[in-house]
C-alpha cells in the first residue's frame, strides 16, 4: 500500500482552518483543485456522518468523491474514507490540525491505502491544487 503525506502552514488560527474543513459553505469555496468548482456538496461532519463532493471542471465534466467520517475531534483531527464515484477502491484521509501560536496553524494531510504509486501521485497533485485554493481563503 502507498500513502502520501503533506504539510502546510497557515497564517490563521486553528479554529479558522478547521472550519474550512467542517463548514459546508466554506468547503464549497475551495475543495477542488485548480479552476474546478464545487457546485454540490454535503457534509455531516461527525463520526458516522457521510459526505459527498462534486468537483466540476470548466468543460462541465464532474468528478464525485464521497465517504464517511470515522473520527472527528473538533479543532484537532478528521479521519474519513475516500471513494471516487464508480470506483471500487476506498482509501483513507487523516487531517491533523495543530496550533503553532494564536494566529498560525499547521495542517498535516495523510492519504493512504493506495494500490499503486501512480494513483498516489495523482491524488498528491489533486490535493496540492486543493490546498492552493484553501490558501486563498485561509491565508
Amino acid at each position: 500500500m502507498f500513502q502520501l503525506i503533506m504539510n502546510q502552514a497557515f497564517d490563521a488560527p486553528v479554529a479558522q482552518l478547521y472550519k474550512a474543513w467542517s463548514d459546508l459553505e466554506t468547503i464549497k469555496r475551495w475543495f477542488a483543485p485548480g479552476d474546478m468548482t464545487v457546485p454540490e456538496a454535503t457534509a455531516d461532519v461527525r463520526a458516522g456522518g457521510n459526505y459527498r463532493i462534486v468537483m466540476q471542471a470548466t468543460d462541465g465534466s464532474q468528478h464525485i468523491v464521497s465517504g464517511r467520517y470515522h473520527e472527528v475531534i473538533d479543532g484537532e483531527k478528521l479521519v474519513f474514507s475516500w471513494q471516487w464515484e464508480g470506483s471500487p477502491n476506498i482509501t483513507q484521509v487523516t487531517i491533523l490540525f495543530t496550533a503553532i501560536d494564536e494566529n498560525k496553524s499547521a495542517l498535516q494531510l495523510i492519504h493512504n491505502e493506495f494500490d499503486d504509486q501512480q494513483t498516489c501521485d495523482k491524488h498528491q497533485q489533486g490535493w496540492n491544487g486543493c490546498i492552493t485554493n484553501l490558501l486563498k481563503i485561509v491565508p
